[in-house]
């Protein structure tokens, strides 16, 4: 990038976090926590205008975090916790699905398993949007991680499909390619709030709950609760988004005819594709009933060894995947900075600055604020996990205390949006980072769907889902 497109790119972000910083250090904050939230506000912003990679700007921020010792007192401790995200095993599972992912191309797996999609579904556009919304809701019940069902199992193979309409990152992204990307990661958002069992933030909150209001959450009434808003959801984002990011390809009345004659040329399923294959069948295995003796990133880890050893991918394919290692970092260093706002107090301070204004506004409208409140908070989080560890044990104290909620409602009022604020940035759960960074889809209008859907997400719960769950948990 030219230096003074860089320079132009870089000078919005820098000015905003200076002007944040010179306001007067709120009270409750300490100088370096205020410092802090100027530096991570800078770093989000320069996200979105990228004057440098994505990688990069997050290193910069952690780097000037540990140096500036806004986090932690000491030189030692501060590289530390700078560094920290690099062990975080969602990093690691998310590098680990992208090299799976590049197991599918090579063998041209993925491309065989596109084209038997397209030959059934292929006819419409929105068709294949249906059948990803179809397979992400099938695997959700078991799979307790939206990375590993998303972004390790549904995007190895759609990213095949829109080569096959001459649809690419470079060339006519918005053909298919954009679309089909961004409709997989807003369904796997929904499917993650209708099961438990469908994210690993999901089962935290479950135990938050009981722990702090000692009220246990069974798994039939999570699914019962969110149903009524989960199935629209899942029946509307393929069709609002074929509308308001709507592919130019919408028809393709010879598809399943071209397919069927693409996957006669490629003939029977090589021995390389049948490795790759059963690896992946393991993985999956493992993602789905394997949870009592592992966990998803150490199946993923082992389906990287496994195709290693089988001669699917090499040691040298890896470390020239520039996609997965570009992810890997970019998403340790906003781990750690987005840890770094509730280490130094500033989610806290904004929980207790939203108590008082909540608890004067009336009820039924007050858990509709607590819950909005909730919702966009997650602006500041980088995972699920971390967002209801830091902030649902405080709001449910608001919500039970002075705003006088049942336990059951507020447990389950705000457990309901861990899996769709998911959808709000690039960095909001595991999935996010893979088709962020997948190349279809432009960063500002990732940015701003977020928002968006998020918002349309956020009406939908409200307006059908809250209703529904305060009838049914009234008194209790």
């Amino acid at each position: 990038m030219p230096p003074r497109r860089t320079l132009a790119r870089a000078i919005p972000p820098i000015a905003v976090g200076f002007a944040i910083a010179l306001v007067p250090t709120p009270e409750g904050l300490t100088g370096a926590a205020w410092s802090y939230f100027a530096l991570f506000v800078t770093v989000i912003l320069a996200i979105i205008t990228e004057p440098v990679p994505a990688p990069v700007v997050g290193l910069a921020g952690v780097v000037a975090a540990a140096m500036l010792g806004l986090v932690q007192p000491t030189p030692a401790l501060s590289i530390n916790w700078a560094l920290g995200g690099f062990s975080n095993p969602l990093a690691w599972l998310i590098f680990s699905t992208v090299v799976l992912a590049s197991g599918y191309e090579k063998t041209a797996l993925g491309r065989r398993i596109a084209l038997r999609l397209i030959r059934r579904l292929g006819r419409r556009t929105l068709g294949i949007g249906y059948a990803i919304a179809l397979t992400d809701l099938a695997l959700a019940p078991f799979t307790p991680s939206n990375t590993a069902r998303s972004a390790g199992t549904i995007y190895p193979v759609i990213r095949n499909i829109p080569g096959l309409f001459d649809s690419s990152p470079e060339t006519q992204p918005r053909r298919i390619g954009a679309y089909l990307m961004y409709t997989a990661l807003a369904v796997t958002c929904v499917t993650s709030s209708m099961f438990p069992t469908a994210i690993a933030g999901n089962l935290l909150a479950v135990a938050i709950v009981s722990e702090t209001l000692h009220i246990d959450i069974g798994w039939r009434e999570w699914v019962i609760g969110f149903a009524p808003v989960g199935l629209v959801l899942l029946l509307v984002t393929p069709l609002t988004l074929y509308r308001m990011y709507p592919p130019t390809l919408t028809h393709a009345p010879d598809a399943p005819e071209w397919a069927a004659a693409e996957l006669r040329r490629m003939g029977p399923m090589t021995l390389v594709e049948r490795s790759m294959l059963g690896g992946i069948l393991i993985v999956i295995g493992l993602w789905v009933f394997g949870g009592r003796f592992t966990d998803a990133t150490a199946a993923a880890i082992l389906g990287v060894i496994l195709l290693v050893v089988r001669g699917v991918v090499t040691w040298e394919d890896i470390t020239r995947n520039s996609q997965a290692w570009s992810i890997y970092v970019w998403f340790a260093t906003l781990v750690t900075l987005a840890g770094g706002l509730a280490e130094v107090g500033v989610v806290r301070w904004v929980a207790d600055q939203l108590q008082a204004p909540v608890a004067r506004v009336a009820f039924p409208w007050a858990i509709v604020v607590l819950i909005a409140a909730f919702f966009y908070l997650h602006y500041f989080f980088a995972t699920v996990s971390g967002h209801a560890a830091a902030l649902l044990p405080i709001f449910l104290y608001i919500a039970t205390g002075p705003l006088g909620i049942s336990p059951r409602a507020a447990g389950l009022g705000l457990g309901f949006t861990l899996g769709i604020m998911g959808i709000l940035t690039p960095y909001a759960t595991g999935p996010a980072p893979v088709y962020y960074s997948c190349g279809y889809i432009r960063k500002r209008d990732f940015w701003w769907f977020g928002l968006v859907m998020g918002t349309l997400f956020l009406a939908a719960y409200l307006l059908i889902g809250l209703p529904w769950l305060l009838s049914r948990t009234e008194g209790r």
